[in-house]
């Protein structure tokens, strides 16, 4: 896929989460998400990779409400291991072999656009986020629904509202983005080589596109 559309575009959850439905409906048994996200602890500065271990949704909304498409998953999925362990495993192994910095957090997902207070900010902290973005939660939820794995990694492009001299602005996100992106794409592509490499599970539940 080629970017994403989000929730604060006016997009509504079933929208957001169409194009993960659609991969899973034709096959994929693995989803990778990756986000550009404010970092809130404190080592987890500009330019870091965060492996995503669990999640907080305060978008206020999830693409499961309504009926339940039994075709799709199950009324109430579990998402205990929202975020593979294996994968997470898998994606830690990767990153030590290539010296690459990867420590483990918890990514908290808001609606946005606009980036957060520093009062949202210290509320997300003491909820047991590490980071903040925009996006991912939604689709991390329909992929479990529909049984596929997930693995998520965040890219920290700037310090959370509150945690440094500048307010967060959209030009130092790119900025710090492109600045990792050499890591971030040799990260992904020794991952993808070692899911491929390993085969994974066929627990993705089938579903009609």
């Amino acid at each position: 896929m080629q970017g994403r559309v989000h929730l604060y575009e006016g997009h509504g959850p079933s929208e957001v989460v169409r194009g993960v439905r659609a991969m899973i409906a034709y096959g994929a048994k693995v989803i990778v998400l990756t986000n550009a996200a404010g970092g809130i602890r404190n080592d987890l500065a500009p330019g870091a990779l965060m492996l995503i271990e669990d999640q907080l949704n305060l978008t206020g909304t999830s693409p499961l409400i309504g009926p339940n498409d039994e075709a799709l998953g199950p009324r109430f999925p579990a998402l205990s291991d929202a975020y593979d362990p294996e994968l997470r495993r898998l994606a830690a192994e990767v990153a030590r072999k290539q010296r690459i910095k990867l420590p483990s957090g918890v990514y908290a997902g808001l609606l946005g656009p606009a980036y957060e207070t520093p009062a949202e900010v210290r509320m997300v902290r003491t909820l047991g986020g590490d980071a903040v973005g925009m996006s991912t939660v939604l689709e991390t939820i329909a992929a479990r629904h529909m049984g596929a794995r997930v693995l998520g990694i965040s890219c920290i492009t700037n310090r959370a509202a509150g945690l440094s001299k500048t307010a967060p602005n959209h030009e130092e996100v790119q900025a710090t983005a492109r600045l990792a992106e050499k890591r971030f794409r040799a990260l992904l592509t020794g991952l993808i080589d070692r899911v491929g490499r390993q085969g994974t599970p066929a627990r993705a539940r089938k579903a009609k596109p």
